[in-house]
């Protein structure tokens, strides 16, 4: 019995790292065509992280780092993003 429940444990843990991959994934690919659709340059999305301190409960701020360059975004939902390049 504790094989197998050490076996479930590990399972769940592997199972939700997984999906945070794949929602980072998804988090920098949405970010990346939302700032294009609007005018900013985004050659290959690295990465995707968002500022806890600046969002709110209603407003996400993201930082996102593309090849070319590093992005601050703004969103209200259903909105455009507030887009700032950051040096």
């Amino acid at each position: 019995m504790g094989r197998l429940k050490r076996a479930l444990v590990l399972a769940l843990v592997l199972s939700s790292g997984g999906g945070l991959v794949a929602k980072a994934e998804t988090a920098k690919s949405t970010l990346a065509a939302q700032i294009r659709t609007q005018g900013f340059a985004c050659h290959k999305p690295l990465q995707a992280t968002r500022d806890a301190q600046l969002s709110k409960s209603n407003y996400a701020v993201w930082v996102l780092k593309c090849e070319n360059a590093t992005y601050r975004i703004g969103r209200y939902p259903n909105l455009a993003a507030k887009v700032e390049e950051l040096r």
